[in-house]
């Protein structure tokens, strides 16, 4: 590795630097971008679960004064096909999910494009849909491999045979809901077309992906392409692929003679067709002695996909890291469902992975005797128990004990429904977290010296709020070795050069070291006294440490919990969470993620959840009246902290990631604490008030 950077601009406490823009509404998001004489893309969406389009009659559309065209399968311009089925958008008339596009409107006003896609008529030829999801189907079928490329399964030893034969064992069955994406900016797309360039004003997580999905949609050149993000208002892993809605404005503005279109989904058309985390079953087998070290874990996972293109989410691949036993199984098995694709949700596979092992290790606990911190410390691995590396860093023991110390565990009582407050049930939980560290080396970055005497940074990154913009300015200027105000860093543009998506809380280590290479070839070519116009551009370099380390994030989240002791009604006064993040670039803006990360994860212990009325193959709970999103009021102390953790080996900057672990340990927490509180074992998502009023 190279030396790691001298601390300067790294580690101070910087407000945002575009939060003044923000706050003043000055700061363009996608749909505000100025263009000359814009249009109004408004669709039309399959009402069936499966079948085909056999007519559409847009007679009463087009007689709207102000309807410029109306797309249907059958009118459509061609595109590439066989390269991504989500993107073939009307390029055929098969109807494979409710929701699915099926038509479009172009109008001179958003408000005359909703009426007129209003008046389209679409008949179909149904067919039998299938959207039941369950453990015991008889077609569920192992896929080749789990997002991204993890191996389906693994199996090391004999973990049934040590499970029957373990002094202490759990086995039960866990449950997550399918849950949407609802970032504050929805999926938004402005289209110009420019003879045979294309631009594109996208609310995106990463410019270059959207430029390659559409230039191959398309069949241009990607420098034909032009992606601008320079804000964005939010993905939470939604707009980490593209989507059909950004290929049908493009679309669209193939037939508006080079006037732009403007697609802005809807907050019901978020729960159709731009991705949502999949539901899991997950069959839980811990066998123990009894002083509680594991002998066995098993995590058999369960999960959906779309018929017609596969997403497998990588649900019990944290399973494999977090704790060691001689005999080990994680499998994944997939259902086919008529229903929209899966995609990214924060923490994709950790989230919904790490809750079903925390809540088994809470049972595990009660079942040895044991406090629930105690047994997590007993079964501290020495090395990554999948890839039998060591780990580059791994402070989960520092983690749990300072956040024990700093929430008052030792105040707990040992035994569940020991505490009754005016009429409420109280009680405390903890659960661990973990996020790997992700480095992909293709990203590059560029710097100049300019006339202003300014250096500026240049990289096709998206900050999509987490304050990327204002980190990677305090790594450039450490990397310079000059003060914060003489770096400038541009991003959010595919003429930018490459970088990856913002995802996986992978940017700073990607597009930090790239800035980091950059900065010192330029040093290097031009030397401590640079003229204007002085130009150097370099690619983050591979980390041969990869092969030789295992690096993951880790935390742990403590929760209390109240519930009303006459209607079961769940309450999260306070939640708590110790994190080793590797080192801290900006305190403020990573104080800001750990907290909404951990607000996330009580929103979905206690209310999110997508419900599909089987019947018509639909989310019928589709806006946020009866989605629900935990708010202010439900998340009334939440606190984040990190151990002081130096970590050189993952990268020069020693940063990890915390924009997702902080929501992966959360809901478990909130689970094993309204345990703590009534008696009452809730293995199902969301913790509702009819699960805490059974019997114990």
């Amino acid at each position: 590795m190279t030396e790691p950077l001298r601390p300067r601009a790294m580690g101070a406490d910087l407000e945002r630097l575009e939060a003044h823009a923000k706050v003043t509404g000055t700061a363009p998001y996608a749909w505000e971008h100025p263009v000359s004489e814009p249009t109004y893309l408004h669709p039309v969406q399959a009402t069936v679960a499966r079948g085909r389009v056999t007519d559409v009659d847009a007679r009463a559309a087009t007689a709207l004064d102000g309807v410029l065209t109306v797309l249907t399968p059958f009118n459509a311009p061609g595109l590439a096909r066989g390269r991504d089925a989500e993107l073939e958008v009307l390029q055929s008339d098969e109807v494979a999910f409710r929701g699915q596009l099926v038509a479009a409107v172009v109008a001179e006003t958003p408000e005359t494009a909703r009426q007129a896609a209003d008046l389209v008529r679409v008949d179909y030829e149904t067919r039998p849909h299938d959207v039941t999801f369950s453990a015991d189907r008889e077609d569920l079928y192992a896929p080749e491999v789990v997002n991204p490329d993890h191996p389906t399964d693994t199996h090391e030893g004999d973990p049934d045979a040590a499970f029957a034969v373990a002094e202490r064992a759990v086995e039960a069955t866990y449950t997550t809901a399918r849950y949407h994406n609802n970032p504050l900016e929805p999926h938004t797309t402005v289209a110009v077309w420019d003879d045979d360039r294309l631009t594109l004003y996208d609310s995106t997580q990463g410019v270059h992906t959207v430029r390659a999905a559409v230039a191959g949609m398309f069949e241009l050149d990607p420098s034909r392409v032009r992606v601008i993000a320079p804000h964005v208002g939010g993905g939470f892993g939604s707009k980490g692929t593209p989507h059909a809605h950004l290929v049908l404005a493009a679309l669209a503005a193939t037939r508006t003679r080079g006037r732009p279109v403007k697609f802005a989904v809807t907050r019901q058309q978020m729960f159709a067709f731009v991705g949502y985390r999949t539901p899991t079953i997950q069959r839980m087998r811990l066998g123990a002695g009894a002083d509680g070290r594991l002998v066995s874990i098993s995590d058999d996972v369960v999960e959906t996909t779309a018929r017609f293109k596969e997403f497998a989410e990588q649900t019990g691949v944290p399973t494999r890291t977090m704790y060691a036993a001689g005999h080990r199984r994680t499998t994944h098995r997939l259902a086919a469902l008529d229903v929209g694709v899966p995609s990214w949700m924060r923490a994709p596979g950790e989230c919904p992975g790490m809750f079903a092992p925390e809540v088994a290790m809470d049972e595990l606990a009660e079942a040895c005797g044991l406090d629930p911190v105690a047994l997590r410390l007993r079964n501290e691995p020495e090395r990554d128990p999948d890839s039998g590396l060591p780990f580059s860093s791994r402070n989960l023991v520092a983690c749990l004990t300072e956040g024990a110390r700093r929430f008052g565990w030792d105040r707990r009582p040992p035994l569940p429904r020991a505490t009754l407050r005016d009429g409420w049930w109280v009680g405390t939980g903890v659960a661990c977290s973990l996020y790997p560290v992700l480095q992909r080396p293709v990203s590059s970055a560029s710097v100049r010296f300019r006339d202003d005497r300014c250096y500026e940074v240049g990289i096709g990154a998206t900050d999509i709020g987490t304050g990327s913009r204002t980190a990677l300015t305090q790594i450039a200027a450490d990397a310079l070795e000059v003060a914060v105000t003489d770096v400038e860093v541009r991003l959010g543009d595919s003429a930018l050069p490459t970088a990856t998506v913002a995802g996986g809380s992978s940017g700073t280590t990607n597009w930090g070291s790239a800035i980091v290479a950059a900065a010192r070839r330029f040093r290097a070519e031009c030397g401590r006294d640079p003229r204007p116009g002085d130009e150097a551009t370099s690619t983050m370099p591979a980390n041969p440490e990869t092969s030789r380390l295992s690096m993951h994030a880790f935390g742990a989240q403590f929760a209390e919990v109240w519930v009303d002791a006459a209607t079961g009604e769940p309450r999260v006064p306070r939640l708590l969470g110790v994190f080793a993040v590797g080192r801290v670039v900006n305190p403020r803006t990573a104080r800001s993620q750990l907290m909404g990360g951990m607000t996330m994860g009580l929103s979905m212990a206690l209310h999110e959840q997508s419900v599909l009325d089987e019947r018509f193959g639909h989310v019928v709970n589709h806006d946020l009246a009866e989605y629900h999103i935990s708010t202010c009021a439900d998340a009334a102390s939440v606190e984040a902290y990190w151990i002081d953790e130096h970590d050189p080996t993952v990268n020069p900057m020693g940063t990890k990631g915390i924009g997702e672990i902080g929501i992966v340990g959360t809901a478990a927490a909130v689970a094993n604490a309204a345990h703590h509180a009534t008696g009452i074992r809730v293995r199902d998502l969301p913790v509702t008030a009819d699960a805490l009023l059974t019997d114990p």
